[in-house]
């Protein structure tokens, strides 16, 4: 993958603790910042995937007694697992 080289101003407290975790992970700077900006990605990613679902079960929510089966059938299946 062709890496593009990006200029990110930060202030000097960032820079020092980038800079100490870097030497603490035997990473550079540049790869804590990737893997943070991957992090990052991801947990928007997710938030709007459980704003989506939430949504959904806004606009169709489920029926009360869905809720009553579900909690009887896992009961079943459940109470049968060794653990």
């Amino acid at each position: 993958m062709v890496k593009k080289l990006i200029q990110v101003p930060v202030d000097e407290m960032l820079l020092k603790d980038l800079n100490s975790l870097s030497k603490k992970q035997h990473k550079t700077r540049s790869e804590l910042i990737r893997q943070a900006c991957l992090s990052y990605l991801q947990k928007v990613n997710d938030e709007e995937l459980d704003r989506i679902y939430q949504q959904g079960y806004t606009k169709i929510p489920e029926e009360p007694e869905m809720g009553e089966i579900q909690v009887a059938t896992s009961g079943e299946f459940l109470s049968a697992e060794s653990w």
